[in-house]
């Protein structure tokens, strides 16, 4: 974490081939500042996009999504979350190794 006070803002990393849970931001949504490497961002029911570094994402409240490194290297963002009374994050099922394969 490199902030917690106000908007909480996390540099995150993630080795090769690895992929958060899908998940949704409840009330408050969530902003990713690509850094580093390249990456994948996938809303539910819409085609994975590729991140590279100074892609910016905008990930609005309720929506269902997944983000993580690409398959040969690592990959790292900035994730700011945006401020929500009674905010939180639901963590729901893992992206599935036979999904994330598909990915070109």
């Amino acid at each position: 974490m490199l902030n917690t006070q106000g908007v909480s803002i996390a540099n995150v990393t993630f080795e090769p081939k690895c992929r958060n849970n899908w998940h949704i931001h409840h009330k408050g949504g969530q902003i990713l500042l690509c850094t580093n490497g390249e990456g994948w961002y996938q809303e539910s029911g819409k085609k994975a996009q590729k991140l590279k570094p100074g892609d910016v994402v905008y990930i609005a409240p309720e929506i269902k999504h997944w983000h993580g490194a690409g398959k040969n290297g690592w990959f790292a963002h900035l994730a700011v979350e945006i401020p929500a009374k009674d905010g939180k994050t639901e963590w729901l099922e893992e992206v599935s190794d036979k999904a994330y394969n598909k990915l070109k």
